[in-house]
């Protein structure tokens, strides 16, 4: 049995699991099983493909996107330049072991952003500081869109949510939620701006998928704008996940 699975701690529902599980299912495919392993050290992480031959691949949620890198022999061009990595592919050859790491977070969110970008989505204002944040802002760049940064904490980089004034929020046509704020069951709070300046014209993209229209997006589209969820974005870097450890 080929195994994959995501390393992560703690690690409470996973979206992961459900999808590739359902696939599995869906597409006939029984011989590959994708398992859940909350590891409380990232040095345990060689333990499960050492001596496993069937262990060919994994993804890598919080909070060791960042350190499981020491363990690779290989990054992908993405996940260099964003310096985290959520998918890990596993080769077991005459020659060892061979382990390259990608970011798939920036695939999924770049792909799903497309179809709905028009000619004034010029300039961004992404929300958030954290691991998401650096995905979004390396498909920004690639797309040629201008983006600021937002976070609680004013820096030479980035905006405090005190300095968002109508004027700014009108000059910048999309507006990207990396926070955690609105995720269930917390559906209330959102990213303190100044919503009365959003228009028709405004594109309000949340990476947060549960729950469906987060108080942040529902602000949005009740001043017209055009509002997407992060479910796409999750479903599109899973099936890329899928792609890479096949190849």
């Amino acid at each position: 049995m080929k195994q994959l699975g995501l390393i992560g701690y703690p690690l409470g529902h996973s979206f992961s699991k459900k999808y590739y599980q359902e696939k599995f299912k869906n597409e006939g495919i029984d011989h590959i099983d994708y398992d859940l392993y909350p590891i409380s050290s990232i040095t345990d992480f060689p333990s499960l493909y050492l001596n496993n031959s069937d262990f060919y691949g994994v993804n890598v949620t919080i909070p060791y996107k960042k350190d499981v890198m020491a363990y690779l022999n290989e990054l992908s061009e993405e996940a260099e330049e964003i310096g985290a990595v959520n998918c890990i592919q596993i080769k077991h050859t005459d020659h060892g072991i061979h382990l390259k790491g990608f970011n798939t977070d920036a695939y999924g969110f770049e792909m799903s952003l497309r179809p709905l970008l028009k000619p004034h989505h010029q300039k961004a204002l992404v929300f958030g500081n954290g691991g998401a944040t650096k995905a979004v802002v390396y498909s920004l760049k690639r797309l040629g869109i201008a983006y600021q940064i937002v976070s609680r904490t004013k820096t030479p980089n980035n905006l405090s949510y005190s300095d968002l004034s109508p004027e700014i929020i009108k000059d910048h046509l999309l507006l990207i939620n990396c926070t955690p704020l609105g995720t269930f069951p917390n559906i209330e709070e959102h990213p303190d701006l100044p919503y009365e300046a959003i228009g028709a014209d405004h594109l309000l993209y949340d990476l947060i998928y549960n729950p469906e229209e987060t108080s942040f997006l529902k602000k949005g589209k009740e001043k017209g704008a055009m509002i997407k969820n992060g479910y796409e974005m999750l479903v599109l870097q899973a099936e890329k996940n899928w792609e890479i450890w096949n190849q």
